[in-house]
């Protein structure tokens, strides 16, 4: 499901931006139709189905496979989605990439695990070499869900509201110390086809899924294209399914330029897939730095 018809694309409104601002997060309801998550979480179970039987799932029986189109190209439709691709350039501009993605598959757990502390920043290195307070947003995620955690328990993802411009979380000594739940921690309840999109900063954490639904989500992490791709995707060019992406899509999955690095560095605006789309569309706002020439 590429996409192909060119569907309208609206920017982030003003009270998306203040509340993104302040809370780090937001949460889109309905962005995919019933046919779309339908198509979506049958793509996430053949892969399930794949991965069982040649022995790669975890012991817990859940899947966790990075670069997500490479893992499932069935997924491809999902990172220039007209319903959540244009908060990421409204909020990054033009001169984007997937840097770092991921297909999830939860199946519930039975016996209780021991405890482990999970709160994180994205990131990597960024946030103990960075030095700066806070330290800049760099990248935005986009998790779309593909089963029903609309109560709590079921893998939901928990988030600390306002906490991305926080540098540092109290924690436990070790991981496998117990430790109280971080003050102000929600558990994000959304439906299937529901989206949420957060700044890479927040602090957040996966909750256990002791219910009896199958957590399933893929989350589809943007970046600068001068911040190198974390994603599986030299040899792209080379798979069958790369000939149907569209121009866009090729240059979220970094496809676009010759590997110079001056590219990347957005200094071919016209050579950009993302800033011509955006040009035809009328939507580059000059009152915004990200979406300047």
């Amino acid at each position: 499901m590429t996409s192909a018809v060119a569907p309208a694309w609206v920017p982030m409104t003003d009270e998306q931006r203040k509340q993104f601002d302040e809370d780090g997060f937001l949460i889109l309801r309905g962005v995919l139709t019933p046919d779309e998550v339908a198509h979506y979480a049958g793509a996430l179970d053949r892969v399930y189905a794949e991965a069982e039987a040649a022995g790669r799932l975890a012991a817990d029986g859940s899947l966790h496979d990075l670069s997500a189109v490479t893992s499932c190209p069935d997924l491809a439709g999902l990172i220039d989605h007209p319903g959540g691709f244009p908060l990421v350039w409204s909020m990054l501009g033009w001169n984007a990439h997937i840097y770092h993605s991921h297909l999830d598959v939860h199946p519930p757990i039975k016996v209780e695990k021991p405890f482990r502390w999970e709160w994180h920043q994205d990131g990597g290195r960024q946030n103990r070499e960075i030095e700066t307070d806070p330290r800049p947003r760099m990248s935005v995620k986009l998790a779309y869900w593909l089963s029903d955690v609309s109560e709590t328990g079921r893998g939901n993802l928990q988030v600390i509201p306002g906490s991305h411009r926080t540098n540092w979380l109290p924690g436990p000594p070790k991981r496998t110390v117990e430790w109280p739940t971080p003050e102000g921690a929600i558990q994000v309840q959304v439906s299937p086809g529901d989206v949420v999109f957060f700044d890479r900063r927040i602090w957040h954490a996966r909750s256990n899924n002791y219910s009896e639904v199958t957590r399933k989500v893929v989350f589809i992490g943007y970046t600068y294209r001068w911040i190198a791709i974390r994603d599986e995707v030299a040899h792209l060019p080379n798979e069958s399914w790369w000939n149907d992406l569209n121009p866009v899509q090729k240059q979220l999955l970094g496809g676009i330029g010759d590997g110079n690095g001056d590219h990347s560095w957005g200094h071919f605006p016209e050579d950009t897939p993302l800033y011509v789309e955006l040009r035809e569309r009328g939507l580059l706002d000059k009152s915004y730095p990200p979406l300047i020439p």
